[in-house]
This record gives structure tokens, C-alpha cells and sequence, in this order.
């Protein structure tokens, strides 16, 4: 057996204080040395109310204290105003993970009890801060993160106004990949504001859509028999106008971000050389996990934060589990899967790696694998600001092939075909 040497330099900190937070009450315990310098511990235990005024008083008596960490859990939201008061006042708040502080089993739980059990659990510094961005950033993903819900309505609606479509005896959407385009929206109005005929409507076809328009005709046939009803153009009229409402509203939303992504240019514009991420992929990044990466010691912490990493579960020396990553920034992993499968499709070193590992694991795994790939390339280059985004190649893997692997792969499977195999180098 050998015995290796193990450093602690966690110390007990001294004035340390846990909030148990709630929607309109917040339970407050601090410990701090005892006045005579002894081992023993003072602890006080007060309950206050969430509004400004009460967490002001709160703040100021735990500066006049010298309380050196204010230790929170993340409830919903409620978290948000004790937070930012504090730091406006000159503490230390820290934000955790609720399931790094459970009670142990048999437990009772009371709000108060839940406050000392954090603020002993604080104190010996067992717990890891969560991230909480700067205020810039903040703003800036309050709007990406709206923008991305906004697509979402979007979308729903969308599916609403073929859904109906389909009610009515319409058959619109087998015609045209996409009825929102000019053609389809086109013809929508019309048949809101009163037209009947199958040809007219046909007739409205654009460009690309002309050659369909006896294939149109065919999509409008149920009108002739009156399965589009008053019932059915006052659904779509509200529909449609909802879908331009939230069209209106996303325009907006894109000019409010790019004033707020100016102080970031020259991150944007970095992330932006990276196959399959685009200035909206690149102001939600950016949102997401900010600009500086001191957060974040190596790409790995970045990868595991965002939950990009595979999950280890040992056990009895046996790996435990099928290696899933768990849930992390849900915002975050959309980007990243929607830029993994956009690299997949262009000639680069990240999209021969997508599709290599398509090919062998699935979907999915591709998706993470990339989608790591990328987390590591953007750790790198929001760490140097000289940093510059080199592309390996498509051709990386056959270029850095081991050789001797794939001569033994080959012997194997003449082997396995029954032939006997001699070397021979090639003159």
C-alpha cells in the first residue's frame, strides 16, 4: 500500500452567512467567530421579508458584521433580488446548486434548520459557486433567451395554421414545402378576405411555385364543397395576424441584441469563423457563457458545465451507467447541436468528424461529440484574443492515420476471410 501526501488549504471561513429563500420571506444564518476567541461558534438565526427595503437593512447588517460569503440556493427566481442587492452592496454572494447542499436522511426540515445546515455546509467551503454572468452580459441574454422563446410561439402557431388547414379539407402543405413563404401567405389572405375559387387561388403561385399550379387547384378542391367556413377563416385571420405580431416582435428583439452585442464585436466576430455558428448562434454563446474564461480553468470545466462531458459512475471497480452527460444550459445545448449538425454538412474538419462519428455511434452522440468540439474552440479562442480559428481539414484523420493500426485491421480481416498474409514492402 502506498500512502501519497494530500495538501488542505480549506480553512473554516470565519463570518459566513445562508439565506433560505423564499417567494415573500427569506430565512437569514450567520456564524461567526466567538468573542472570546475560542473554538465555539455565535450563530444568529433571523427571518426577513423579500422586499427591497427589508433586504437592504439585511445587506447593511451583514456588512456591518464583516461577513466575508453570502451563500444562497437557487429557488426559481426568487433568487435574483437578495442577489444583486448584496453585490450592489459590496458582499459576496454566491449562488449553488440546491442538490449539492440535500439534507442527510432522517432529517427534519424547517426553513430555519435548511439556513444553518447551508450556512455549516458554507462555512467549511463544501460547495461550488454556480455562474452568474456580469450585468452586460445578463441584459444580453434576457434578449437571447426571449428572442429563442419567440421562435418557439413562432413556430407553434405555424403548426396551428396547417393543423387547421388540414380541418378544413385544404391540403396546402402537401403542395408547398412551406406555406408561411410569399405564395402561401398569399393565397392564406385570400381565402380570408373571401375568395372561393380553386384557379384564382392556384393562380396566386410565385415564381418557383408556378409549375404547381395544377397541383394547387387540386390542394383547393375542398372549397368548392364549402369545407372552409366563417368558423375556419376567423381562426386563420387570428392566426396569421399572431405569427406577424411575433414576427414584428423578433425584428425588434434582433436590433435590441445587436446594440447590445457591440461592446462584444470582436468576440462575435471570432466565434464567428467557427463552421456552423452565425452571429445569432454567436450572440447566444456569448450570452450563455460570457467572455471571459477565467470562470472556466480548462476547456474540460467549460465542456462538464455545460454538460457536453460524459458522466462518470464508478463503482466496485465497474463503470456504472450508459455515460450520459445529464442535463445542463438547455439554451446553450440548442446552439450547440444546431451548430454541430450545420458543421456536419460543410467540407471541414469538424464536419468529417461529425460524419465519421455518424457513422459508427448514431446521431446524437455525433451531435455532443461536435458539439464539444466546438465548446473546446471557443474556450480557446475567448482565452487569447490573438487566438485565430484554424480549420484542421476534412482530411485530418487520413493524414494522421496509424498506419500500423490499419495495416493490422487489414491482416485481420484477410485472416478472418481465410488467407494467409505476408508483408511485404513495396519496393
Amino acid at each position: 500500500m502506498v500512502f501519497a501526501e494530500s495538501q488542505d488549504d480549506e480553512q473554516i471561513i470565519e463570518r459566513v452567512a445562508a439565506l433560505d429563500i423564499g417567494k415573500a420571506e427569506i430565512v437569514c444564518c450567520v456564524r461567526l467567530p466567538a468573542p472570546d476567541g475560542g473554538k465555539r461558534r455565535v450563530q444568529e438565526v433571523t427571518t426577513h421579508t423579500t422586499m427591497v427595503g427589508a433586504l437592504s437593512d439585511l445587506a447593511e447588517r451583514l456588512v456591518d458584521l464583516r461577513v466575508e460569503r453570502v451563500v444562497m440556493e437557487a429557488t426559481s427566481d426568487y433568487w435574483r433580488p437578495p442577489f444583486y442587492l448584496f453585490q450592489a452592496h459590496g458582499l459576496d454572494p454566491w449562488l449553488v446548486n440546491a442538490k449539492d447542499v440535500k439534507h442527510l436522511p432522517g432529517r427534519p426540515k424547517t426553513d430555519v434548520l435548511d439556513a444553518v445546515w447551508l450556512c455549516k455546509v458554507a462555512e467549511r467551503q463544501m460547495l461550488r459557486a454556480s455562474f452568474v454572468p456580469p450585468p452586460p452580459i445578463r441584459r444580453l441574454r434576457d434578449l437571447t433567451r426571449y428572442r429563442v422563446d419567440l421562435v418557439g410561439v413562432r413556430g407553434a402557431e405555424k403548426n396551428r395554421v396547417e393543423k387547421l388547414l388540414e380541418d378544413a379539407c385544404i391540403k396546402l402543405s402537401v403542395v408547398a414545402s412551406d406555406i408561411h413563404g410569399v405564395s402561401g401567405r398569399d393565397m392564406m389572405a385570400a381565402m380570408i378576405a373571401g375568395e372561393r375559387d380553386p384557379k384564382k387561388l392556384a393562380d396566386l403561385a410565385r415564381t418557383r411555385m408556378r409549375p404547381k399550379i395544377g397541383l394547387f387547384e387540386e390542394a383547393f378542391a375542398g372549397l368548392k364543397v364549402g369545407t372552409f367556413d366563417e368558423h375556419h377563416r376567423f381562426l386563420l385571420a387570428r392566426m396569421l395576424a399572431r405569427i406577424d405580431a411575433v414576427d414584428a416582435d423578433i425584428t425588434a428583439l434582433d436590433a435590441q441584441i445587436e446594440d447590445h452585442l457591440a461592446p462584444f464585436g470582436d468576440a462575435v466576430a471570432r466565434l464567428d469563423q467557427i463552421p456552423g455558428i452565425g452571429p445569432t448562434a454567436a450572440a447566444i454563446i456569448i450570452a450563455e457563457i460570457g467572455t471571459d474564461m477565467t470562470r472556466f480553468p480548462t476547456p474540460g470545466h467549460l465542456a462538464s458545465w455545460a454538460k457536453f462531458a460524459p458522466g462518470i459512475k464508478s463503482s466496485a471497480g465497474k463503470n456504472k451507467g450508459n455515460g450520459s452527460t445529464g442535463k445542463g444550459n438547455r439554451y446553450l445545448a440548442r446552439v450547440l447541436g444546431e451548430a454541430a449538425v450545420a458543421a456536419g454538412r460543410t467540407d471541414t474538419f469538424l464536419g468529417a468528424r461529425y460524419r465519421r462519428i455518424v457513422r459508427r455511434r448514431g446521431k446524437k452522440k455525433a451531435i455532443v461529440a461536435v458539439g464539444r468540439s466546438i465548446l473546446v474552440i471557443i474556450w480557446h479562442l475567448q482565452s487569447d484574443t490573438d487566438a485565430r480559428f484554424h480549420d484542421l481539414g476534412p482530411d485530418h484523420y487520413d493524414r494522421h492515420v496509424s498506419t500500423t493500426a490499419k495495416r493490422r485491421s487489414h491482416v485481420r480481416g484477410l485472416q478472418a476471410l481465410g488467407y494467409h498474409v505476408t508483408l511485404q514492402p513495396a519496393a
